[in-house]
């Protein structure tokens, strides 16, 4: 009945669905102007003139470019209790998150309006696409395992706290909505997270769970968690109801098959969304395609900039109207928590542009490109589901970083791989995976031409729980905190070696 209900109240969202996909530009045109004129009489509104803004071409000749560096001391003196400097009003909630070059952590300033218009829409949105898809759900007639990071106070600030951008949400969540979730406010919001993972699974295992959401490899921790106290074999045995993981944070691929042996019902399904702490951009609209939908009425405005100009003096910088299919771009958005024309770091790939919709292909900062190769995560991702598929291997985590030159004067690169499922033979899944990287990136092949510049890549098989261990030892273990996954330098792989 809940779940009845729920779809007759939003039935009229699907609508706006329509327009984003008809009328895309109008859209970002009016979600920009609203946050011009929300913003207009911040210190930053100000100093860029805001109210005199009615366009988006005068919005970008007013407004630079920004990141976490030009923005962090704005955003400090907010944590401190400052007022109308990004974002009208004073805003309490900071989303942490990794850090930038000269930082541990970032904090990211998450509004009342965000919350709103953005993150909580995009939560709603999530479950009422899944529910258009399978019209015979009853996911809302039944709990919600939610997975949660923790947070602390800021500074001194009465009322104000940092932490995981799941911990801001559990805490801000609508008491309606938190009647329908497990675990407890208390125990979702555990520092502690090998205790939390055991108090959530004994919270959930008797209740009629229907959804879980979480990032996969942490929620994958949390289920192994509740087969182990079940004594159960698989975890639809668990909860026979369950039906959909609404996962985010990481690429999905590399864990998909672990899914479908710790869930053996052939009817569950997965839907993946983008919620980053800056923003929730995209929704897996489409259960065949991978492609999410960008959605571009949540208080955020989108520009892209070609992968290739990222860093450059003067980068070519788009609109969502201006954008081509199967580019990579850096992806640059405005918000309603006072990032302004704010570089995140994620790199997307549009896959039709009627509708807008994408696919994650990395970070601005994750990738190897130390010989000319540009490699990327969408690279490697498809190439080790490439080598899972033929040899039936299973990758738990991994990283990869590249060798400069070893004692015989040899430049590769160099994987360390936590196998589920090892392959039977280690040498025929490294030629599998060197080959599909070749196939894939053309600058990689070229490199690896006669060996001439890259030899063969290598892989250190990893010990069960290292990457735990080396993120345990980061103080990032739960939550939303993931490995690295490429890098171009040594300086994470020599730190997991060593644990190795």
């Amino acid at each position: 009945m809940i779940t009845k209900i729920c779809s007759w109240i939003y039935r009229d969202r699907f609508k706006a669905f329509d327009r984003i996909a008809e009328q895309p530009e109008a859209v970002q045109r009016e979600a920009l102007q609203k946050l011009l004129d929300m913003a207009k009489d911040t210190e930053w509104g100000t100093n860029h003139h805001f109210e005199e803004i009615k366009s988006y071409e005068e919005y970008v000749a007013r407004t630079p470019l920004t990141d976490y560096e030009i923005l962090k001391n704005d955003i400090d003196r907010m944590r401190h209790g400052e007022k109308d400097i990004l974002w009208k009003g004073r805003v309490k909630w900071y989303a942490k998150s990794s850090g930038t070059t000269n930082d541990k952590s970032k904090f990211i300033p998450v509004s009342k309006q965000a919350l709103k218009d953005t993150h909580y829409k995009g939560g709603i949105d999530t479950v009422l696409t899944y529910m258009r898809n399978y019209p015979k759900s009853k996911v809302m007639d039944r709990f919600g395992l939610i997975l949660g990071g923790s947070h602390q106070p800021n500074y001194n600030v009465p009322g104000s706290y940092v932490g995981d951008l799941s911990a801001v949400l559990i805490q801000n969540i609508p008491d309606i909505l938190n009647m329908l979730r497990v675990p407890s406010k208390k125990t979702a919001l555990l520092d502690d997270f090998e205790v939390k993972r055991d108090r959530i699974a004994r919270e959930a295992l008797h209740r009629n769970i229907s959804s879980i959401s979480g990032v996969p490899s942490w929620m994958m921790s949390v289920l192994n968690r509740v087969l182990e106290i079940s004594g159960k074999d698989t975890i639809d045995q668990v909860w026979p109801h369950l039906e959909v993981f609404y996962h985010g944070g990481v690429a999905f691929a590399p864990y998909r098959e672990q899914y479908h042996q710790l869930i053996a019902n052939p009817d569950m399904h997965y839907e993946e969304t983008y919620n980053a702490s800056e923003g929730f951009f995209g929704i897996q609209s489409d259960p065949s395609d991978v492609a999410m939908l960008l959605m571009l009425d949540y208080g955020v405005f989108f520009e892209f900039i070609p992968l290739e100009e990222v860093g450059t003096e003067h980068p070519t910088v788009l609109p969502i109207w201006e954008v081509q299919e199967n580019k990579n771009y850096a992806l640059v958005i405005s918000t309603s928590s006072g990032l302004w024309r704010y570089q995140i770091g994620d790199v997307i790939k549009f896959t039709s542009t009627r509708p807008y919709k994408f696919i994650i292909t990395g970070r601005t900062k994750s990738f190897i490109n130390a010989f000319g190769e540009e490699l990327i995560v969408d690279n490697a991702e498809k190439g080790l589901q490439e080598a899972c598929r033929k040899t039936g291997a299973i990758v738990q985590e991994y990283t990869a970083a590249p060798v400069f030159m070893d004692k015989e004067g040899q430049c590769r690169h160099q994987w360390v791989i936590e196998f589920k499922q090892p392959p039977a033979d280690l040498n025929e899944f490294v030629t599998i995976l060197d080959t599909a990287l070749q196939r894939i990136n053309s600058d990689y092949e070229a490199k690896r031409f006669k060996n001439l510049t890259l030899q063969e890549l290598e892989i250190v098989p990893a010990r069960e729980g290292l990457f735990n261990d080396w993120l345990k030892s980061k103080g990032k273990l739960g939550g939303q905190h993931k490995v690295p996954r490429l890098c171009n330098d040594r300086k994470i792989i020599e730190e997991i070696l060593a644990l190795n």
